[in-house]
């Protein structure tokens, strides 16, 4: 199992970190449900509009800048990435989190994307072996 380790924490303006802590928080408190329950809560997002790409790299970056340095349970690309789509949904815009694979190793990462951008996305060694998109929500919503 590889395991994905963030960079160093980066320095963020102090405005931006309270979203950014309860988008945490939330996350946090999501992953104790099962994977169905919080696709639903991110089913709702999927009408906003994108996020700017400048934006969901400070949005990413706030997130990683309030993770603790010490915390009891697991806080890794996929608590890192929901957090990220939860703080562009609290300035009322939109990432997918996008669930990813790869081969030879083995693994499985996280990461959060808008159009022309993404974050969390080459962490590692994902220059040599890229990942390979499996599930992305919200899901697509085709205006009626």
């Amino acid at each position: 199992m590889t395991v994905m380790t963030p960079p160093a924490r980066p320095r963020v303006p102090l405005r931006s970190r309270p979203a950014a802590l309860l988008a945490l928080a939330s996350s946090l408190l999501l992953h104790r449900l099962p994977l169905r329950h919080r696709v639903a809560v991110l089913r709702p997002l999927g009408r906003a509009r994108y996020a700017e790409a400048a934006r969901l790299g400070e949005r990413y970056d706030a997130v990683l800048a309030v993770v603790p340095r010490s915390w009891p349970g697991r806080i890794a690309c996929t608590e890192i990435a929901v957090a990220t789509v939860l703080a562009c949904a609290l300035a009322g815009r939109r990432a997918d989190l996008v669930y990813g694979a790869r081969f030879l190793p083995d693994a499985a990462h996280a990461w959060v994307e808008v159009p022309g951008a993404a974050a969390g996305r080459d962490v590692g060694d994902a220059g040599d072996r890229p990942w390979t998109p499996v599930a992305r929500f919200p899901e697509r919503v085709n205006p009626a």
